[in-house]
């Protein structure tokens, strides 16, 4: 279903001042690349349905291509999912959360690169450290890792999303994980060694004052380790929730009327409670922008047994001893299906650039062979 409104139409109301709410050019260019996303302004082309019966002639725009737009995640997801699921484990995965507390959000802002580097870091050294520990597993485990900045409301709150296997390789054999299927690891242990290594290392790379140090330890931080997913089909549809998740999607919007945009939250305090939000276009334009990554972060990481450097060599291993996990066949993708008569394809028969597309006595001719 197309949404009745989109984050583009609000940026694009606010072309000419779209500077002021931002911290930087690449956030400029970002918010632009968005605001064009689909339009004549990024060229296009021009199709034609295979089906004898229809040949529908259609005019797409390019898309910005650009991984905060809402409007161009869909085919880069189901990609990067076709990919993962040849590389799935015949055992459950757990999904586990590291949450970094709100009086980080300075260094958020000032170094974000930085700050969330060392989120990736300190979260792959507990886990491993804790599957490493013979009390726990004892053994060499994997996590796939994707970061996410905000919250229902779009304000900062850095966290990561992992799925980690219930279980790692020791030696030469397959070990389960001996959770009982309840937990992985212990959270509280895990909770209390994430916060005094992530201040441990926030330290090395900044000049952090004792005084803050002790009011980070005060604070509880949040490890949350969900119940495993008992299939491999679950473990793909939470892959497909959450690696292409931006800040805000398109249907979220209710309104924007007004200078104003109004969008459904979720308050995970009231049981993820539904509720309308409403703010400016200049505070929503700043809050969505706070997501925004530094150029060419990764924001999609494996590690371990999941490293691309290991998983051509382990999963081998690992499936000889446990199975291989046989998903059902997927269907053929519908992206350059006729939108008209649904049978025939759209194949490309004429491109044409920023200028704007031809006109339609040109097209006309174009399709009948006549040019």
């Amino acid at each position: 279903m197309t949404p009745l409104y989109e984050v583009a139409d609000v940026l694009r109301r606010n072309h000419h001042q779209l500077g002021k709410f931002t911290l930087n050019s690449w956030q400029d260019r970002t918010l632009y690349a968005i605001e064009v996303c689909r339009t004549a302004q990024l060229g296009g082309h021009i199709d034609k349905c295979t089906n004898p019966q229809c040949r529908h002639i259609h005019i797409s725009y390019n898309s910005c291509r650009n991984r905060h737009c809402p409007k161009c995640q869909g085919h880069k997801q189901e990609e990067w999912i076709q990919q993962r699921e040849k590389e799935l484990i015949k055992v459950p995965y757990y999904h586990v959360v590291f949450t970094l507390p709100v009086e980080l959000n300075v260094y958020a802002l000032s170094k974000p690169e930085m700050l969330y580097n060392l989120l990736f870091k300190v979260a792959w050294s507990v886990l491993s450290d804790f599957a490493a520990n013979p009390k726990f597993l004892g053994a060499k485990t994997g996590m796939i890792a994707i970061l996410h900045t905000w919250g229902q409301n779009l304000s900062l709150h850095p966290h990561l999303h992992c799925i980690v296997p219930g279980g790692g390789w020791s030696g030469n054999k397959w070990k389960n994980a001996k959770g009982k299927n309840k937990y992985l690891f212990p959270v509280k242990a895990m909770s209390k060694v994430f916060r005094a290594r992530f201040i441990r290392a926030l330290r090395k790379v900044t000049n952090i004052s004792h005084s803050i140090s002790r009011n980070l330890f005060a604070k509880n931080w949040v490890v949350y380790c969900k119940q495993p997913f008992y299939g491999a089909e679950q473990v793909v549809e939470y892959l497909g929730r959450y690696t292409h998740k931006i800040a805000i999607s398109n249907h979220r919007l209710i309104s924007i009327d007004n200078g104003r945009v109004t969008f459904w939250a979720k308050d995970y305090r009231q049981r993820g409670k539904r509720y309308q939000l409403k703010l400016s276009d200049a505070e929503f334009i700043r809050r969505f922008a706070l997501h925004i990554l530094p150029k060419g972060f990764t924001r999609i990481r494996h590690y371990g047994i999941l490293s691309s450097s290991l998983k051509k060599v382990m999963l081998p291993q690992i499936e000889r001893q446990i199975g291989k996990v046989i998903l059902p066949a997927r269907e053929e993708s519908k992206h350059m299906q006729c939108p008209v008569c649904r049978i025939g394809r759209l194949i490309t028969i004429f491109t044409f650039n920023s200028r704007g597309p031809p006109s339609d006595n040109f097209i006309l001719k174009f399709a009948a062979g006549i040019m």
